[in-house]
C-alpha cells in the first residue's frame, strides 16, 4: 500500500467526518453508544478542528483512508497536553483500510511534527482500543496511568487511558 499523509483540505472534511464517526460508532466507542451521542457531532466536524489544529489525512491514489488531528503545544483543542506537549486526537481509519499500516502512518506523522517542534506528545485512548494501543507501543509510547481521566462527569466508569512519548 502506498500511503500518502497530507494536510486535510476542505474537500476532505465531510468524508473524513463520516469515516471518523463510523469508526467510533461501529466500534462501540461512544460513551452513550448511538447516533444521539453528543461526541458524534464533534467527530463529524472536521472543519471546526481544522481551524485550530492540524488535521491530517491518509490517502492512496486520492482515496481517503483515514485521518487524525494533531494539536500542537498550547493548541486550544488539547484536552490532556501540558505545556511543551503536543496531542493526538480523533485517529480513525476506514474499515476497509484497517490492518494496512494507515493508523501507524498517521500517528508517525504526528510524532514527526512533535519532534520537529521539539515537543513531547500525548494522547488518550479507550481501554478497548487494543489495536491502537499496539500502534502506540510500537512507536515508543508508554502508558502514563497517573494521567488517565474521566471526560464525562456523569459517567465515572468511562475512563480514558493516557499514553505519552518523550522526544
Amino acid at each position: 500500500m502506498n500511503i500518502l499523509i497530507r494536510p486535510a483540505e476542505p474537500a476532505d472534511y465531510e468524508r473524513l467526518g463520516d469515516i471518523t464517526a463510523r469508526a467510533y460508532l461501529d466500534d462501540g466507542l461512544l460513551a452513550f453508544g448511538d447516533e444521539d451521542d453528543w461526541y458524534l457531532t464533534e467527530l463529524k466536524d472536521v472543519a471546526k478542528r481544522a481551524k485550530t489544529a492540524e488535521v491530517l489525512v491518509a490517502t492512496e491514489n486520492d482515496h481517503l483512508l483515514g485521518g487524525v488531528t494533531y494539536v500542537p503545544s498550547g493548541g486550544p483543542l488539547a484536552e490532556l497536553a501540558r505545556p511543551g506537549e503536543a496531542e493526538i486526537r480523533m485517529l480513525a481509519v476506514s474499515h476497509e483500510a484497517r490492518g494496512k499500516g494507515v493508523g501507524q502512518a498517521l500517528v508517525q506523522a504526528c510524532v514527526d511534527r512533535a519532534a520537529a517542534a521539539g515537543t513531547d506528545i500525548v494522547l488518550c485512548t479507550q481501554p478497548t482500543m487494543h489495536t491502537a494501543h499496539r500502534i502506540y507501543e510500537r512507536l515508543g509510547f508508554t502508558r502514563a496511568p497517573e494521567r488517565d481521566w474521566h471526560p464525562v462527569p456523569d459517567s465515572p466508569d468511562f475512563t480514558l487511558l493516557t499514553y505519552q512519548l518523550t522526544l
